[in-house]
């Protein structure tokens, strides 16, 4: 079968590019999915670059998201030939993952793609999707309303950023985005942004532990300073979710957003939450969630296009997502 795969050469040299490799088979409780498609997620390219926080075992296929069908299973939950999808798990990371034609994967991490969506539809979510889905979700949970006020979304441009906006667009929020990107503010206001911020300018240190409050709630995708900054601008019972770490992964804070407003601090991790919470998420992206800008999100590639694509997203280039065409 063809896959991309990622070879060590050297002590820290790392080559990769498409080979004709063995197509796996199933063992106990597996299926071996035939691949439609797949995504790139930051970790993806992490990965290629032999990241060792993230990849230790090499060769390596790369690709923490996969839709298709069993080709085989010896899962009793599981039929050959039922649409089903996998992000996050060990997938991709130190077992190999969705960038190929074939893919090899426990029972226990897979779900069913709702009858609703389409596999490039469920891939153009994928975990960045899964992700924003439940940041929003969190939002919700916590009673941040539409009319709460304004929703802050950073790294706008990315993945995660994209379609949380989009969705909480859908919902009737009113949101503010942070980006780097001066030529993609019409493309935000295109998915739902009512306000662009340049990074640079909120990103500038402030010295006061309290800001003006301006935001009911914050999907932060970033880290760093930026997080820092957007803390301190919650209103009073205020909602942070954080789930990335692009700008750093280091949080200089204080405590008084916490114990002054009574905001929350929620970490979002979307590899190895539960299942069913993945199913449920995957739900409501597929009905009252799904958003109509899918196709001004998505840059559609093809195996021997990844490498050119990981090289946009390190160096942050890349906007919304992409995904991955596995051909026959």
């Amino acid at each position: 079968m063809k896959a991309f795969v990622v070879e060590k050469v050297g002590e820290d040299e790392f080559v990769s590019d498409v080979q004709d490799i063995k197509t796996p088979k199933c063992e106990e409780n597996e299926v071996v999915i035939k691949v439609t498609y797949s995504s790139l997620n930051y970790k993806d390219a992490l990965s290629a670059m032999g990241n060792p926080g993230i990849t230790k075992n090499f060769p390596h296929v790369t690709g923490i998201d996969v839709a298709g069908t069993v080709y085989e299973s010896t899962s009793p939950i599981f039929k050959v030939g039922e649409r089903v999808l996998v992000t996050g798990y060990d997938m991709g990371m130190n077992s190999n993952g969705g960038h190929a034609q074939f893919v090899k994967i426990p029972a226990s991490w897979v779900a069913r793609i709702p009858d609703s969506v389409s596999d490039k539809e469920i891939m153009t979510f994928g975990t960045a999707g899964l992700t924003a889905a439940l940041s929003v979700n969190e939002l919700i949970e916590n009673g941040i309303k539409p009319e709460s006020g304004d929703i802050l979304v950073t790294g706008a441009t990315g993945g995660v950023g994209s379609i949380a906006i989009a969705i909480l667009s859908k919902l009737g929020y009113t949101i503010t985005a942070i980006s780097g990107k001066k030529e993609r503010v019409e493309f935000l206001k295109k998915i739902g942004a009512n306000e662009v911020i340049s990074r640079e300018e909120f990103e500038e240190e402030s010295t006061k532990p309290m800001l003006s409050e301006k935001y009911s709630g914050v999907i932060d995708t970033v880290g760093g300073k930026i997080l820092a900054n957007a803390l301190k601008q919650v209103k009073y019972d205020g909602i942070v979710t954080c789930c990335g770490l692009t700008s750093s992964f280091e949080l200089n804070t204080n405590v008084f957003p916490f114990i002054l407003r009574g905001v929350r601090l929620i970490g979002i991790d979307s590899v190895e939450c539960k299942l069913e919470k993945k199913q449920a998420a995957w739900e409501k992206l597929a009905s009252r969630w799904k958003i109509n800008s899918l196709n001004t999100i998505v840059n559609e590639i093809s195996l021997y296009e990844i490498k050119s694509a990981y090289e946009l997203l390190l160096s942050g280039k890349a906007v919304g997502r992409y995904v991955v065409k596995i051909k026959e």
